[in-house]
């Protein structure tokens, strides 16, 4: 196998932990070494998108494998629509958004409004995660306001403490201020070419006023403020999930 040092470090999962974030999602997979998986869960359709499709869309021109998980369908997402007939479109929206991103979509079946979190639910979780496999999770940062973002987030928190195969954990943020507070980024990834693709993938969620989540959910400014913090034009922010206890808590 003809690799670099710099590549065998960089495909490591053994060093997952302690790598850039930035470094992983924009180093190109090299011949010979294998390609990252990268999962990211979120409650509902579009959270994905909105809170790190940027990232995504960098691993997967990088070469790697993305994986989006929605705890939800959005049943509870379209004013003056039935839960099935939100369900539906919704469901379509993620499918076309994964499309575009090159990702495949994985929903996990709670309900929207609804989720609910509980030792069923947790195992449930701890086995997708197991039968995906992947080297990185991203998850909902766990003091969000919506009481889905932060079950979702505690189900990643619990797969990751029960997880076959270790990974790293890594939390994303959401119309900040209102939704995320609280948030202190350890890691970012520069997205400032790949800006104008994620705008494309949250466009797909047409039923949720895709303009509005960049204007009235501020993450227009949220990618700016955050590009500032690494001086570029444009960034997303992650907060890593760090240690890790040899038994469940539960």
């Amino acid at each position: 196998m003809n690799t670099t040092r710099r590549d065998f470090l960089l495909r490591s999962t053994a060093l997952l932990g302690t790598l850039p974030l930035g470094a992983l999602a924009t180093t190109p997979v090299a011949l010979g070494t294998p390609r990252l998986h990268a999962v990211c869960v979120g409650a509902h359709p579009d959270d994905p998108e909105s809170g790190c499709g940027g990232t995504l869309l960098r691993f997967r021109a990088a070469g790697h494998r993305v994986t989006v998980v929605y705890l939800t369908r959005g049943e509870a997402g379209i004013a003056g629509r039935s839960h099935e007939e939100a369900a539906r479109i919704r469901t379509d929206e993620a499918t076309a958004a994964c499309a575009r991103l090159g990702a495949e979509p994985v929903f996990f079946g709670q309900i929207d409004g609804a989720a609910v979190y509980d030792r069923d639910a947790i195992a449930a979780m701890t086995r997708r995660l197991d039968e995906l496999a992947p080297d990185l999770v991203f998850g909902h940062w766990p003091l969000d306001a919506h009481p889905d973002h932060q079950v979702a987030s505690l189900l990643c928190q619990q797969a990751w403490l029960r997880a076959r195969k270790p990974f790293s954990l890594f939390f994303y943020e959401v119309c900040a201020g209102s939704q995320t507070t609280g948030f202190h980024p350890t890691d970012h990834v520069d997205i400032s070419d790949v800006r104008t693709a994620k705008r494309a993938l949250v466009d797909c969620h047409a039923s949720q006023d895709p303009a509005d989540i960049y204007a009235g959910g501020g993450h227009a400014l949220m990618e700016e403020f955050r590009g500032v913090e690494i001086q570029v034009r444009a960034a997303e922010a992650f907060v890593r999930m760090t240690g890790r206890h040899e038994r469940p808590l539960i």
